[in-house]
């Protein structure tokens, strides 16, 4: 079957987990974008010097929370006979979205045994260096903070077929990350880039207001 030829090419939303000792990644690429995606922001604000208040100094990059649901279907892998889909479902999916929380096997089974042998300080296992790609000018460096799975289809065998996922995600920014780390540039990059957009908007707002014959001074 072949797709009507001026239907736009839709970009798909993905999560993306790098992990340095796992030359696969862990890409969960969204089957259908999400229709809302909610966004909260926070100012770092200065406190005060000397007894003095300045609010107008800012610290770093806002605090920035992202929410987003996400839907899961393996409807159209079982009309295709798809063998994963038919074994076990979108269980891969959702496994492969826990794990950007969970820490390795290998880690807990080391960090066990350091314990056993009476290690003082035993150092936690990293999370996947994940991103959030929502379109080519949103490449967030992120932390998923939470997410709630509503699994509301199975098939026979008790795997789930159809599931809804909250996600809740934290950007991390150049105040989070050191400047060695790749997320540094990417979360400049990605400031850079609203910089130059908010600068458009601006000159179209001008232009728009200088139209309408109204002085500014």
């Amino acid at each position: 079957m072949t797709s009507f030829p001026g239907a736009p090419r839709l970009l798909k939303g993905a999560l993306i987990g790098i992990d340095p000792m796992n030359p696969l990644a862990s890409i969960i690429v969204f089957q259908y974008n999400p229709h809302t995606l909610t966004r909260s922001l926070r100012a770092r604000t200065a406190g005060s010097s000397g007894g003095i208040a300045e609010p107008m100094r800012l610290t770093g990059a806002p605090e920035e929370t992202i929410t987003v649901e996400v839907e899961i279907d393996a409807t159209d892998a079982l009309e295709r006979a798809d063998g994963t889909a038919g074994q076990m479902g979108i269980y891969p999916q959702l496994a492969a979205l826990e794990m950007l929380i969970y820490p390795k096997t290998s880690q807990v089974i080391l960090n066990s045994a350091l314990m056993a042998a009476g290690t003082i300080e035993i150092v936690p296992g990293e999370a996947p260096f994940t991103l959030f790609i929502w379109g080519v000018k949103r490449v967030l460096p992120v932390r998923l903070t939470d997410f709630s799975i509503t699994e509301d289809a199975f098939d026979a065998g008790l795997n789930p077929i159809r599931a809804k996922v909250s996600l809740g995600l934290r950007v991390l920014s150049y105040n989070d990350l050191s400047v060695d780390h790749p997320g540094f540039y990417l979360f400049l990059g990605h400031q850079v880039l609203k910089e130059t957009m908010a600068v458009i908007s601006s000159a179209n707002d001008l232009s728009v207001t200088a139209g309408a014959n109204i002085n500014l001074i």
